[in-house]
């Protein structure tokens, strides 16, 4: 009887080593549990993140833990025994011996994963030992795109030309994503998103659009829009057409007025219409060499968001002048130059010259009164006379213009002139 009771401390020891075995399998036959009922967690970046794991009350000397992942490569995430208050992990029932709850504040993408709650014993060697863990807890993290943005080319494009566009976004998971564009509200065709795996376990985006430039973009609007699961709207990206537009001006030199008389003043006016930036400079040329401009209207902008501009310079119509060329030189955005000419030539007339002459060239006022001093003339029938007064005059005129006629000379004379410019020629 003695031996028996001297064995059963023995046999118990047996027992409780058995019991105490590292690993799941250890549970069994034991009281002690450890609690996990969360199987599943979605928590948005940001935010506390709350693992839930409570314990029998009865349990051995030993620390509880919770681990990020389990065998190689897991990650203590919370020690019992070790107490950092600058750690982002607290308790949330700090002293508790059956409540280990934890609260884990700005989760982001890269706290994703399966945490166990775990309880360790001293083994044999002093160091702990798993005794019992959880089932696991795993947690995802949903983190919400950046808003898109929004780039186009370096340089300007004319209209009519095809330009790329590219719409990004980052940062977010899961990894579905939609995109679409719009132009003035308008959808545009449908384009699909290239998405890739970042770093931190979440994704980015990268979409591009074509975009054929017209004339009337320099109010248009480009906007990328971003759908995703942790919005709860879509995100926009704008882009204003104007910054990749030129638009080159059409231009036309005018003068007036046409003709201009002799030492009076001509304006000529350089229009310069629908352009696009405002960034323009005129300057004026007279043979080449630069002239002053006397008057430059400021650029107006029309309704669709085009530019027009309009430039006058003064010449005095001098008899000097008459052919010159005055040219007005645009240049626009830095762009290369272009010139657009008048010429003065056939633009002076000079009224004591024309006198009453008919037919082209004639000065219309001159023209007018002679038909008019005819019409009195004929109403008078002196008409006849002016006529024959007219012609004889311009018969005299012919006849003074005409070479005065050879005197006459005898047939051997004439023979012999003959025959001398025969051999002079």
């Amino acid at each position: 009887m003695v031996l028996v009771v001297q064995e059963l401390p023995l046999v118990c020891l047996v027992l409780l080593l058995l019991c105490r075995e590292p690993g799941v399998d250890a549970q069994a036959g034991q009281g002690f549990t450890v609690q996990q009922p969360q199987a599943k967690v979605t928590v948005a970046a940001g935010e506390t993140l709350t693992l839930n794991c409570t314990t029998s009350p009865i349990a051995g000397p030993g620390p509880t833990k919770w681990l990020k992942g389990w065998a190689t490569g897991n990650k203590t995430v919370y020690d019992q025994n070790n107490k950092d208050p600058s750690s982002r992990v607290t308790r949330a029932v700090d002293g508790s011996d059956t409540d280990f709850t934890i609260r884990i504040r700005n989760v982001q993408p890269e706290d994703m994963g399966t945490y166990y709650c775990v309880k360790f014993v001293k083994g044999d060697s002093g160091d702990d030992e798993v005794f019992q863990r959880g089932s696991g807890t795993e947690v995802s993290v949903q983190a919400k795109p950046s808003p898109p943005l929004v780039s186009g080319p370096e340089q300007r494009a004319r209209p009519g030309q095809s330009v790329p566009f590219t719409c990004t976004s980052g940062g977010f998971f899961p990894k579905e994503i939609g995109v679409k564009w719009f132009k003035n509200k308008n959808l545009m065709a449908v384009h699909s998103a290239n998405v890739t795996e970042w770093r931190r376990k979440t994704y980015n985006m990268s979409s591009t659009a074509m975009v054929t430039l017209q004339k009337d973009d320099a109010l248009s609007e480009l906007i990328c829009e971003v759908q995703h699961s942790t919005l709860p709207g879509p995100l926009r990206g704008s882009y204003q057409l104007s910054r990749v537009l030129r638009v080159p001006p059409s231009v036309e030199v005018r003068a007036e007025p046409s003709p201009a008389e002799l030492n009076k003043t001509v304006t000529f006016t350089c229009l310069v219409k629908e352009f696009y930036p405002a960034n323009l400079s005129v300057s004026w040329l007279e043979n080449g060499i630069e002239i002053k401009v006397q008057n430059v209207s400021r650029t107006r902008k029309l309704p669709r968001g085009l530019f027009e501009l309009r430039s006058q310079v003064e010449v005095q119509a001098t008899e000097e002048r008459n052919g010159s060329t005055i040219t007005c030189t645009v240049v626009h955005d830095g762009q290369a130059p272009a010139s657009y000419s008048a010429s003065l030539g056939g633009w002076i007339s000079n009224p004591a010259q024309d006198g009453f002459q008919m037919g082209k060239g004639a000065n219309p006022l001159s023209s007018l009164l002679l038909l008019l001093w005819m019409g009195v003339l004929l109403e008078k029938g002196l008409l006849g006379g002016l006529l024959l007064f007219l012609f004889q005059r311009m018969k005299r005129k012919a006849s003074e213009m005409l070479p005065c006629p050879a005197p006459p000379q005898s047939p051997a004379a004439g023979s012999w002139g003959s025959a001398t410019a025969r051999s002079a020629l």
